[in-house]
């Protein structure tokens, strides 16, 4: 029987095809997603998954990837399976919280940010993201303290200076809104001066 050489060329495809690895489908879904190429990124860890269910890794950087597709049921999906695996696992309840909050749902991207902080108290972006979430349910109180705890963190976060200042306008405190308007302007956000001029003259 005459083996063609494209026969030959066709098995030694499907052979490779075959085996490749759990590590290997990772690298190549790292490397696409470094390469912005997230569909292509999930389509590698969903083939490490299919060879091994408990790549948790696969999880949550398929997660990333979904997240960064506007996918966020799906990457809920993935972070939760991460959190499953490992309930110290900080960047998934993060991670999570930011993708409950893109579908407004704020109470459960609250929960999730306070889990990541629980697990690293100085968690600047989950206290800040928690404080944002607390503003779209009308806590200005709560807001208010969460962006205190990132500023204590980082003394030059801009934006969390300007959403005090707006919360603190809203509960009626002209004066303490007024001069974290001024703060965050001085640290470059020129809408803060929009917001001294209709707030605080």
């Amino acid at each position: 029987m005459k083996i063609t050489f494209l026969a030959i060329l066709t098995f030694i495809a499907f052979i490779n095809c075959y085996c490749q690895t759990v590590e290997e489908y990772f690298n190549s879904g790292s490397a696409k997603s470094d390469l912005q190429d997230y569909y292509g990124a999930i389509s590698d860890y969903s083939k490490a998954i299919e060879i091994e269910p408990k790549a948790y890794g696969a999880y949550f950087n398929r997660g990333i990837a979904k997240l960064k597709l506007q996918d966020y049921y799906g990457a809920i999906s993935d972070f939760s399976k991460e959190i499953e695996h490992n309930q110290k696992d900080k960047e998934s309840y993060y991670n999570r919280g930011n993708a409950k909050y893109n579908l407004a749902n704020y109470s459960g991207a609250i929960s999730d940010f306070t889990n990541a902080i629980s697990i690293d108290p100085n968690y600047e972006m989950a206290i800040y993201n928690r404080g944002v979430s607390k503003d779209k349910l009308k806590d200005y109180k709560g807001a208010i303290i969460d962006y205190s705890m990132a500023i204590k963190i980082n003394p030059k976060k801009i934006e969390a200076y300007f959403n005090r200042g707006l919360a603190e306008i809203y509960l009626g405190q002209k004066e303490s809104g007024c001069i974290d308007f001024s703060k965050a302007g001085e640290l470059g956000d020129v809408n803060a001066y929009e917001m001294i001029k209709k707030y605080c003259n």
